[in-house]
């Protein structure tokens, strides 16, 4: 695992897409993106896809992503769905038997804050979404990505996984009352453990793993699963805005006393970070990290009330450990 600390990456909360990609050439290299045909995923899509890479994006409904993929080159799509195991399995038989290597797989697929829903197996939807259905993707795929022979794997997480480690006990929130936020940050949680584990598991056939805070996107429509946007995704985003908040400076750069703003982030300047990690030379060598800003985000002790880092409970080891464990038990997928 590589340290967590900033590396000095000469980027920031502003950097857009198009300038992390600017003379890059994906030609050639073959990408999967979850969640590619709304929000930051399209926007990463583009992004990939005007680099060269060949993209194919997972659909549940292929008419609404026919009308947003539409015209964009090197696109396809395929039919899954990662709250069906059979559908995951399905689009990773399909995409292996054409012997392709995989070198970029972006799990930004995810649903934030939803109201108490069930997959089959009986798991919440935020857990069996945002964690069991991409381990099982990721695990799926792996004789593409180790093909590859130095494929990158980038999840998207959240500064949310602050509030929460995850809960091993009950993640299926089956002894204590359910609680929509504190089940979207122990899912985000999990993302950055799977990264970490993933890392460790997977460097020496060539795969390096990343997980990613995007920054606080109204417009990313993660939390469309709901039903109500705007009600759920405004509540979340109005809570992080008391805690995490861009001071305004005056003309000499003096903080303005009693200053503040929330610094929201369009759809270019959220999908950054993923695609920073996944394709900067500057993360050679790397892996098993969590990345904020378009860079390497900082370590912070358990009690920090910072503004950013990663808090301890995401990035420990055994934990990480434990958790590959427990999504190998309830995907079935060793």
């Amino acid at each position: 695992m590589t340290e967590q600390a900033p590396i000095g990456s000469g980027f920031g909360e502003s950097t857009t897409a198009g300038e992390i990609i600017k003379g890059i050439d994906l030609s050639g290299k073959n990408a999967i993106v979850t969640g590619g045909s709304a929000g930051m995923g399209l926007e990463i899509v583009k992004v990939l896809a005007g680099a060269g890479a060949n993209v194919l994006v997972p659909v549940r409904n292929a008419d609404k992503a026919k009308e947003a993929l539409g015209g964009i080159p090197n696109v396809e799509t395929d039919a899954m769905d990662l709250m069906d195991p059979s559908s995951i399995d399905g689009f990773a038989e399909r995409f292996l038997s054409k012997n392709k290597p995989l070198h970029i797989l972006i799990n930004n697929a995810g649903v934030m804050a939803v109201p108490l829903k069930r997959d089959s197996r009986g798991n919440i939807s935020q857990f069996s979404t945002n964690d069991l259905g991409h381990f099982q993707l990721t695990a799926r795929l792996l004789p593409a990505l180790r093909q590859a022979h130095g494929a990158r794997v980038v999840s998207v997480s959240s500064r949310i996984h602050r509030l929460s480690g995850f809960n091993f006990d009950d993640p299926n929130f089956e002894r204590r009352e359910y609680d929509k936020e504190m089940a979207y940050a122990e899912s985000k949680t999990g993302s950055i453990l799977f990264a970490v584990e993933l890392d460790k598991r997977e460097k020496a056939n060539g795969i390096r793993a990343f997980a990613v805070h995007p920054g606080m996107v109204p417009h990313s429509r993660v939390g469309k699963e709901g039903g109500a946007l705007n009600r759920f995704a405004t509540k979340l985003f109005t809570a992080f805005a008391k805690f995490f908040v861009k001071k305004q400076k005056d003309e000499n750069g003096r903080p303005i006393k009693g200053g503040a703003k929330p610094f929201f982030k369009n759809v270019s300047q959220g999908a950054a970070t993923a695609v920073w990690c996944a394709v900067s030379p500057q993360l050679d060598g790397m892996g098993g990290i969590y990345c904020e800003d378009c860079d390497i985000a900082q370590s912070v002790p358990e009690n920090s009330r910072g503004e950013k880092g990663v808090w301890p409970w995401a990035t420990d080891e055994k934990k990480a450990a434990e958790f590959w464990s427990l999504c190998e038990r309830y995907t079935g997928v060793s």
